[in-house]
């Protein structure tokens, strides 16, 4: 048997090992390398992590997701001021007053959509309700998406009593207020606010006084339009 000469046998193993190697890096040939590197050789797992990194992550897509934004409805008083009350109802004390051409933005609604409530002008910290059923009200904006709020404070009934022999009638609003012998009539109830009282018995209607009616007021008719005076009787 011939014996391999041990040159040719260097040469031979030589010759395998660097087979190998132009094998193992065509294997790797095919991997693409991401922007910016400057290897085609770059480990398999630093290759996967750098594809992760760009790829997008759902957290950082609900944290820059937008935030509804609130409604905003715009309330002006036109042709002529408008009174802002305690709460949603005539039947609250007036606290403040909406001027010709001034606006606000509302800020909640009553569950009628009839009341809106606003910042008090002057005073951003507290807020009053004003009408929007009145023709000297304009709202810009869906008002039924504003929240709705219910108030936890009722108001406090006001009355007007006639002590007179006379019928009377309270304006704005030609409210009658009947004798005292119409007892428990003579007694109505009223909305807070400023009212002259006229004896409509007599000729002319003459105004017999004027009255600011507030929350809880109890104020009697004393005098008629013929100069005549009298006391109410306790209720």
């Amino acid at each position: 048997m011939n014996k391999l000469n041990p040159l040719t046998f260097l040469v031979a193993v030589m010759l395998v090992v660097s087979a190998c190697t132009a094998t193992s890096n065509a294997g790797q040939a095919d991997v693409a390398s991401p922007a910016g590197t400057t290897s085609t050789n770059a480990p398999v797992e630093q290759i996967a992590n750098l594809l992760h990194t760009a790829a997008p992550s759902p957290i950082s897509t609900a944290t820059t997701s937008s935030t509804p934004v609130p409604p905003t409805i715009v309330i002006t008083a036109v042709k002529g001021n408008v009174f802002i009350r305690r709460g949603p109802d005539l039947a609250y004390n007036a606290v403040s007053v909406l001027m010709d051409g001034q606006s606000a933005r509302a800020v909640a609604r009553d569950v009628l959509a009839k009341w809106v409530q606003i910042p008090i002008p002057g005073h951003p910290k507290d807020t009053g309700w004003i009408s929007i059923q009145t023709r000297f009200v304009s709202v810009s904006g869906d008002k039924m998406k504003l929240p709705e709020v219910i108030p936890t404070h009722w108001p406090v009934q006001a009355s007007l009593r006639n002590c007179t022999l006379h019928y009377m009638a309270a304006e704005p609003g030609g409210i009658i207020v009947p004798p005292f012998y119409r007892f428990p009539d003579n007694d109505v109830q009223i909305n807070p606010g400023v009212y002259t009282i006229h004896d409509i018995e007599v000729d002319g209607n003459p105004e017999v006084m004027e009255v600011e009616v507030k929350e809880g007021s109890e104020i009697g008719i004393l005098d008629d339009g013929d100069g005549d005076h009298n006391n109410c009787a306790a209720p």
